[in-house]
């Protein structure tokens, strides 16, 4: 079974974000694989373990999305693909016709993916592929069995799980709590060394990175919140004080 696994290289999360002149600063700043994209590599390796077959990489970014391949390669993928080229500006549905001029060009029988980044949260890309190549897409799944062509998983439905079956190929996007990704191992590393990655320009896809169909406006931080206040007092104290704050301070009632 082949098994192509779309990955992106995003902020660490302990990283603070900082913006200048409408743009965030990337200097100095830690990468690493978007953890939900973790959670999807480590199960296509599970999966090849488990039935055989090839685990391909594929991201787009700049020059430093190679240590996240390579990372991923010491997982245990056999080879990657970087589309290297693309504009810092370039928009979910520019970044989701390259990556699926790839995947056509691959023909892998699973496609897998986070189900959101956790820079921009937007959960676009993935989706935007499946659709552009008809590929039927499972969300938030949490549990995966393959048999022949028939795949089973469970979703995560907000706290439930929902059942579902499907036919490859498809997407699926893998949840918090999929696996637990392994870590690296040094004999790992060495290999990931000499794995093959191939670099890919927007160009040789036939695109051109001026075509978007997004304007961001404006890049700012969230406001500041205002510390919380602990009530004191017994219950019917807390309670009397609470009303008086809504009532007073937040003059909600």
């Amino acid at each position: 079974m082949k098994m192509l696994v779309l990955l992106k290289q995003t902020f660490d999360t302990e990283e603070k974000v900082v913006i200048a002149g409408g743009e965030i600063q990337e200097e100095n700043v830690e990468w690493i694989i978007n953890p939900y994209d973790e959670y999807a590599v480590e199960e296509a390796i599970r999966l090849k373990e488990a039935h055989g077959g090839e685990v391909v990489l594929l991201s787009a970014g700049p020059d430093r999305v190679e240590s996240a391949l390579r990372k991923a390669l010491a997982m245990g993928a056999d080879r990657a693909i970087l589309i290297h080229d693309l504009d810092r500006k370039a928009d979910e549905s520019l970044i989701a016709q390259a990556l699926g001029e790839v995947v056509k060009r691959e023909n892998p029988d699973l496609l897998l993916a986070g189900n959101l980044s956790v820079d921009n949260g937007a959960g676009q890309v993935a989706v935007r592929v499946a659709e552009l190549l008809g590929y039927p897409h499972i969300a938030a799944v949490t549990q995966v069995e393959v048999e022949g062509n028939l795949l089973r998983a469970v979703r995560d439905v907000e706290g439930d799980e929902e059942r579902v079956e499907g036919t490859l190929p498809l997407l699926i996007t893998a949840q918090q709590g999929l696996n637990e990704p392994r870590y690296t191992s040094l004999p790992g590393i060495m290999k990931a060394k000499k794995k093959p990655l191939e670099r890919i320009s927007i160009q040789e896809l036939g695109l051109s990175s001026s075509t978007l169909l997004t304007e961001v406006v404006e890049v700012a931080l969230p406001p500041k919140r205002d510390a919380g206040k602990i009530l004191t007092g017994d219950l019917t104290e807390q309670v009397k004080e609470l009303v008086q704050l809504l009532h007073t301070e937040a003059k909600v009632i």
